[in-house]
């Protein structure tokens, strides 16, 4: 890699972590980052104990932990829960919630790409939404397979949010046209300007062509992953979400490439 090169992801990933310190303000307004019933929280708990069963005190990493949403489902099932995030605005709310539920979770500053733990120090890593933004993937990846224990699991909860199906290009129209959530929280409400940091980021990060399943796959065996299962069954988890959301935008997210993938190391 060339110098220009690496400036080049230095800015960009510099770019990444301001985008999301400000997106910390309003991160857990918006359904599919918080949870808002309990349906949704079973449907998620769910997922978790079918790719990494319970706890039992084991050790995970939640990376991009964020406002630390998936951190507690994780203390939910008794698993000894580390969160990683690299905007600190993500964590000083992950923290307050933390206290303010009694729950003894760790929040780190740290880097998912370069995470500075030792290795062989967790049982589990998870991550949400996180993939798709990665600047280098397969360093990414050959740096959790470090972290992990021998035997264990990483849980993937990711999608291409790129390429939409036509039935769901078809939706996103209706859903411009047709106002029907009434007085329901909005999917987003992301400003022009944030809108607009969101399309250049995407533009330039690894899977700006979508972070499609078999891609993921592909660098996860390159990184030493083996025992790869791909889990597109999220039916439970959207289902429940589109009662917060506006009508056509519940359904569009069901047509989409959104999938969990489990690896063993």
């Amino acid at each position: 890699m060339s110098d220009a090169d690496t400036l080049s992801n230095f800015d960009l990933r510099e770019e990444i972590k301001e985008y999301w310190g400000k997106r910390a303000e309003t991160f857990d307004s918006q359904p599919g980052h918080e949870i808002f019933s309990t349906e949704e929280h079973t449907a998620w708990k769910n997922l978790f104990r079918k790719h990494l069963g319970d706890g039992n005190s084991r050790s995970v990493l939640d990376l991009a932990s964020g406002t630390g949403v998936i951190s507690h489902l994780l203390d939910d099932l008794n698993f000894d829960v580390t969160g990683m995030d690299w905007a600190e605005p993500m964590l000083a709310k992950a923290r307050e919630k933390a206290k303010a539920r009694g729950r003894k979770i760790r929040f780190l500053l740290g880097d998912a790409e370069r995470t500075m733990e030792p290795a062989g120090s967790y049982d589990a890593i998870t991550c949400r939404h996180l993939v798709w933004t990665l600047v280098d993937p397969a360093s990414a990846f050959a740096e959790w397979h470090r972290v992990l224990k021998p035997e264990g699991r990483l849980l993937i909860v990711d999608g291409d949010f790129v390429n939409p199906s036509w039935f769901a290009r078809l939706l996103s129209s209706l859903s411009q046209a047709r106002d029907l959530l009434g007085s329901r929280p909005q999917a987003d409400t992301k400003p022009a300007a944030m809108m607009e940091t969101h399309r250049s980021i995407l533009s330039r990060v690894h899977f700006s062509n979508g972070a499609r399943a078999e891609a993921v796959v592909e660098l996860l065996r390159e990184a030493g992953f083996g025992q790869i299962v791909v889990d597109t069954d999220l039916k439970a988890i959207h289902k429940a979400q589109r009662r917060h959301l506006p009508f056509f935008k519940g359904l569009e997210r069901a047509t989409q490439h959104r999938y969990a993938i489990r690896a063993v190391k």
